[in-house]
């Protein structure tokens, strides 16, 4: 990473009664990153993301933004910009005014206010409803004139909270390809937080998981999802099978296990491990065939087809195996009969390459 624009050095937020709503967090955040923050309700990403605009001051630690200490930066002098989850709009102000707002009180010059007005509508593609007023426009229209009115400052860093969870599953689908489009036109970073693992996914370059105030994984989005580190990220990221077994002997690039439903397995991983893992498997990587397959090297239990859901492109099948253990296996439906080609009851073998195994050891 070159010199990063953001900065977060150690950084925690305790509130009154003893609740530490963030937890001595380490964060760099590149120069024209798309970063999000992703973790479930309560686990400090929003309040992360205050003390970033200094809506929030740390008990502990330090931000630095752009090679500054933001320590003694009110919010309103700091180079962020943030667009809230309720966008925040002047309903009794026309989407020009709207944009212009910022820059009219901060004592821009108006042909100035004029010109980049109408340049940050057309980033957003809004310059054709600069007269409309935001209560004749939908979600999404609404959310990219907030969008306009945190660009038009030029901020070095522009801040998203849940940006895209007031709007239905169609338009949120819509406004994630707009808001990667836009940060690519921009040129500036974007932090984003979110509980959607689709969401961040889809848009972010790299993704801090957070939980319970601390950061447990920053990654790529596709490093995230094949190489979790713990167990919290890989059930959190996406569907996961995860499979307790007990450690049985170790090399440098394998480990001999046992687990319930499976016995005794060779699983590749060059981790340290210790009397026990656990074993994820993402469900696209589980097959389904109606005997044994013949490959010995493949990984294979027998079980019975507990549920078939079908999602129209792909289908989810629950096998419930030997010793209560159920394996969760997503069928891709590509051709035109549809669905997973199982139904309720039915007898089935589910196997895998052990390569896609996932060894955790926390």
């Amino acid at each position: 990473m070159t010199e990063p624009i953001v900065s977060i050095r150690g950084v925690s937020k305790k509130f009154p009664g003893g609740i530490i709503a963030v937890d001595n967090v380490h964060v760099d955040i590149a120069q024209n990153e798309f970063f999000a923050l992703l973790g479930p309700s309560g686990c400090g990403k929003t309040t992360l993301l205050r003390m970033i605009s200094g809506l929030e001051t740390p008990t502990e630690g330090q931000i630095m933004i752009g090679g500054e200490d933001m320590a003694l930066t009110p919010p309103n002098k700091r180079p962020t910009n943030m667009v809230f989850q309720s966008y925040a709009v002047f309903p009794h102000m026309t989407v020009e005014d709207n944009v212009a707002y910022g820059l009219r009180v901060t004592g821009v010059a108006a042909d100035e206010t004029t010109r980049r007005t109408a340049e940050a509508l057309e980033m957003v593609k809004l310059s054709h409803l600069a007269k409309r007023k935001p209560d004749q426009m939908s979600g999404g229209q609404r959310q990219r004139v907030a969008l306009a009115r945190a660009l038009v400052k030029r901020p070095k860093v522009l801040l998203l909270d849940e940006p895209l969870s007031a709007l239905d599953a169609k338009l949120r689908d819509d406004m994630r390809m707009e808001l990667t489009r836009l940060q690519e036109t921009v040129g500036i970073t974007f932090i984003i937080v979110t509980h959607d693992q689709d969401e961040a996914l889809s848009m972010a370059s790299r993704i801090a998981v957070m939980d319970k105030g601390a950061v447990q994984q920053i990654a790529t989005p596709s490093e995230l999802y094949e190489q979790p580190t713990t167990r919290f990220v890989a059930d959190f990221i996406g569907k996961v099978n995860l499979i307790d077994a007990k450690v049985l002997s170790t090399t440098a690039k394998a480990i001999t296990c046992e687990a319930k439903g499976l016995g005794k397995m060779s699983v590749p991983t060059n981790k340290s491990c210790g009397d026990t893992v656990a074993i994820a498997v993402r469900p696209e990587k589980l097959k389904l065939s109606v005997s044994k397959p013949a490959d010995a090297k493949l990984l294979a239990i027998a079980g019975k087809v507990r549920d078939v859901a079908y999602y129209g492109d792909t289908s989810h099948v629950v096998v419930s195996a030997s010793d209560g253990l159920d394996l969760q296996i997503n069928v891709q439906n590509d051709t035109r009969t549809g669905g997973s080609g199982v139904e309720r009851g039915q007898k089935i073998w589910v196997s895998w390459a052990p390569d896609d195994s996932i060894v955790l050891t926390e």
